[in-house]
């Protein structure tokens, strides 16, 4: 196998486990470093500063090459990983894990790039792009389990340090086995852009991602955020409409192509933030699941979206990629049909399946909206395209968080105040005592309804990617564009 991507399935997966690999570690965190209050601007400013950085660094690619800017992305990841081991507060940690978010957030995009030039053929392509995706179903599965054995073992600041002996033998095998030419023109960087940009998503995603707690979508606070996020992103479309070399060229959105593959990876992505937070949730407070079951009600849909990955690429050449990720979105529409009929009644089984068919329909998808791109971009775009994409991968998390988060409480909150009890813990808690039978009952009902809403919601996502699938393009316009 090629030494190069032998590095970029190992900084794949650095970045990938980095996502997940932190839960397991969280009791131990907030133990050392107290500040339970902050506990979910961990996982905030991490996603935060990568989706600005896959953007970003996806068009530095494109101008000064992806072997330059993916090694400078790996350094900054391993600089945060270092300082985030040795982060003595919830404040460095935070800010330590932003940096760390910035270099995960380029490491993506570039992967992704690289890997479309390295193989020259569509079906090599297909499975290179299929390793890079059972990377992340793996990672999915590993990262929990490993971190939880370095916290067991030895000590939570250890989960970052292990980055640095593979980001360093990443960054050496890239250094001397990548082969790149570049044309030797003079290079402007919209600086102005990328500030604007910047504090304009920083903005926006921050209240997303706030409110999808909080549900206090028209505070006072709330309200200035969207005001600085529309007065900026407005300035920077007006830079960009001027920059000689905008770093996001608003010619992208006149790509139809390029935005029907933006939109199924919004469909899907949204889908598996809803999979992935309100599984746990029906588990435990329907169930009666510990935290430790929960979690394995999720491993069917890593593993059969690493399955269906590597089956994505031995079907390339036999059917065209639309027709794949058109298979995809009918197991995702089936999924989460089943999904929306989950009650208070359901077995075990029901949620496994349905888990199972979401891992198998993204699996055949992801592979292939990555193919899609490399058909539809223009070839000195590609970089910044495969970027965009990235950023709507972790922009539709946000958003699915918050709508179905929103959807949770219009369908739960009344209900569950109505009991009278204060706040009440979606851990399964409430069925250990302090409620009588018939009220277990009742929250039982509650939640599973709730889940059922929001379950119903990406039902409407999935049949919206299968809308889509039917207009992803099978032939490359590459030859259009030279």
């Amino acid at each position: 196998m090629n030494k190069v991507f032998i590095a970029l399935l190992l900084v794949t997966a650095l970045a990938a486990i980095e996502g997940t690999i932190v839960s397991t570690a969280i009791p131990s965190i907030t133990a050392d470093l107290l500040g339970v209050d902050l506990i979910s601007w961990i996982y905030s400013a991490y996603l935060l500063a990568s989706a600005i950085a896959a953007i970003i660094f996806g068009k530095l690619a494109d101008l000064f090459g992806r072997k330059r800017m993916i090694i400078i992305g790996i350094i900054i990841f391993l600089v945060g990983s270092m300082l985030c081991g040795l982060a003595q507060s919830m404040e460095q940690l935070i800010v330590f894990r932003a940096i760390q978010g910035i270099g995960a957030g380029s490491i993506l995009p570039i992967t992704l790039t690289m890997v479309g030039e390295l193989f020259k053929t569509e079906k090599e392509r297909a499975k290179g792009q299929s390793y890079l995706s059972m990377v992340w179903g793996v990672s999915g599965v590993v990262g929990p389990l490993f971190g939880g054995f370095i916290v067991d073992q030895v000590s939570w600041h250890f989960i970052f340090f292990i980055n640095v002996p593979f980001g360093l033998a990443s960054i050496y095998l890239i250094a001397k086995h990548y082969k790149e030419q570049l044309e030797a023109v003079k290079r402007k960087i919209d600086y102005l852009g990328a500030v604007f940009f910047t504090i304009g998503m920083v903005a926006l995603l921050f209240v997303i991602i706030e409110n999808s707690k909080t549900q206090t979508w028209l505070s006072g606070q709330s309200l200035l955020m969207y005001g600085v996020a529309l007065v900026f992103l407005s300035i920077f479309i007006w830079v960009e409409l001027r920059a000689e070399e905008p770093i996001i060229p608003l010619t992208l959105f006149k790509n139809g192509r390029l935005m029907v593959i933006n939109a199924l990876t919004l469909s899907g992505m949204s889908i598996v933030i809803g999979v992935t937070v309100y599984i746990p949730i029906f588990a435990q407070s329907v169930l009666g699941k510990n935290a430790t079951q929960a979690g394995l009600l999720l491993t069917p849909m890593s593993i059969f979206w690493t399955v269906n990955s590597i089956m994505a690429g031995y079907l390339i050449g036999r059917l065209t990629n639309k027709r794949i990720i058109q298979m995809g979105t009918i197991l995702l529409v089936t999924g989460t049909l089943f999904l929306a009929r989950l009650s208070s009644d359901s077995s075990d089984f029901s949620v496994y399946f349905a888990s199972s068919l979401i891992g198998l329909g993204m699996g055949f998808i992801m592979p292939m909206l990555m193919i899609s791109i490399q058909k539809v971009a223009d070839p000195k775009q590609l970089g910044i395209s495969i970027g965009l994409n990235s950023f709507t991968n972790t922009f539709s998390q946000a958003i699915g968080a918050a709508l179905f988060g929103m959807i949770f409480n219009l369908a739960t909150s009344e209900k569950m105040a109505s009991l009278g009890k204060g706040e009440i813990q979606l851990n399964g808690e409430f069925a250990k005592g302090g409620f009588k039978l018939e009220e277990v009952s009742f929250l039982k009902d509650t939640i599973a309804n709730g889940v059922s809403y929001v379950y119903i919601a990406t039902f409407i996502f999935a049949i919206g990617a299968l809308i889509f699938s039917f207009f992803v393009a099978t032939k490359s316009t590459r030859k259009a564009q030279s």
